[in-house]
């Protein structure tokens, strides 16, 4: 199990080298080459960002990537949530089908503890705060 997937690390890290950027727009091209970052892969990730408001894209000749918003109201949460969708750090087994312990399980409410303390702990992370 992972806490952060790869399409989050490349998110943050992507994020985070335009935050620190002096220059206003950043190509798709410099983040490949200074990040190394596969291009499709950074290329939907970007997408994705774009799309969700944590980045701005400008097209043509000169074009790439900004941020969206300030730095310190990008937070590592809501990329985890933009690429892995809500936490959760255990499925039931029964899937698809209603778990008929799932009221009285000791082991779920443990695990549900672990996680709002995890979500605790992550939310205030901000990209300034990353960057230091």
């Amino acid at each position: 199990m992972k806490l952060i997937t790869r399409d989050t690390d490349y998110a943050i890290r992507s994020v985070c080298f335009i935050a620190k950027n002096k220059k206003e727009i950043v190509s798709a091209a410099e983040l490949t080459d200074a990040l190394k970052i596969p291009r499709p892969f950074l290329r939907k990730i970007l997408q994705v960002l774009d799309k969700k408001g944590v980045l701005k894209s400008y097209k043509g000749s000169g074009g790439g990537f900004s941020l969206g918003k300030p730095a310190d109201k990008i937070f590592l949460f809501d990329l985890m949530k933009i690429f892995q969708g809500d936490f959760s750090l255990n499925e039931c087994f029964l899937k698809k089908i209603p778990c008929p312990n799932r009221g009285r399980c000791v082991l779920r409410r443990s695990i549900k503890k672990i996680e709002k303390s995890v979500i605790r702990q992550l939310k205030p992370i901000s990209i300034s705060s990353i960057l230091g």
